[in-house]
């Protein structure tokens, strides 16, 4: 049976290390994982105006259908400011919306934040984590993900170069994988 997971990552620049810890969890989960990047960057900021009595923006349609058919999700973000980037925070209020139709309702997600320095992105790991509980989302708990000095564990083509990384992103990996394979309501 093949396991559908929307891959988030909350960073938009080109080479972002969130992408890269995304991409590199993606390609260890088992096969019968089937990892899809859904991309944010290219919404309109949520504005209930645009599809009161319209149709909404193509993007965003685009976007709640791939959170709609997916069995879970795995967010993989950059701390902004000791919270989540914008683009990141307008893909939850966009699945979230119109009011009655939370396309995030239900469904087990996990966290990975990311960083540059030391504390590893964890103002918005629990930011993230803040608002999914609101959004109704089954968050892994345990391993707590926080990637820091990604600046020395991936190389230029975006690529996890550091051992000890690889090692704490295949063990989170394993842990997301049960945790999306739990079938008892918790």
């Amino acid at each position: 049976m093949t396991i559908r997971i929307a891959v988030i990552a909350g960073s938009l620049r080109r080479g972002a290390y969130s992408a890269a810890v995304a991409k590199y969890i993606s390609e260890h989960a088992p096969e019968r994982f089937e990892m899809r990047a859904v991309p944010i960057g290219d919404m309109p900021l949520y504005n209930p105006d645009l599809e009161e009595g319209v149709d909404p923006p193509p993007s965003w349609t685009a976007f709640r259908n791939e959170i709609e058919r997916s069995d879970g999700v795995l967010f993989v973000t950059p701390e902004y400011n000791r919270s989540i980037p914008a683009a990141l925070k307008n893909a939850l209020d966009v699945g979230s919306r119109p009011p009655g139709k939370n396309m995030w309702g239900g469904k087990r997600a996990a966290i990975v934040s990311t960083s540059i320095g030391k504390v590893g992105g964890f103002g918005a790991n629990h930011a993230l984590r803040q608002c999914s509980v609101n959004l109704d989302m089954r968050v892994m708990g345990l391993p707590e993900a926080y990637m820091g000095d990604l600046a020395d564990a991936v190389d230029p083509d975006g690529n996890i170069t550091d051992k000890r990384t690889a090692d704490a992103l295949n063990r989170f990996t394993a842990a997301f994988v049960a945790w999306i394979e739990r079938r008892d309501g918790v």
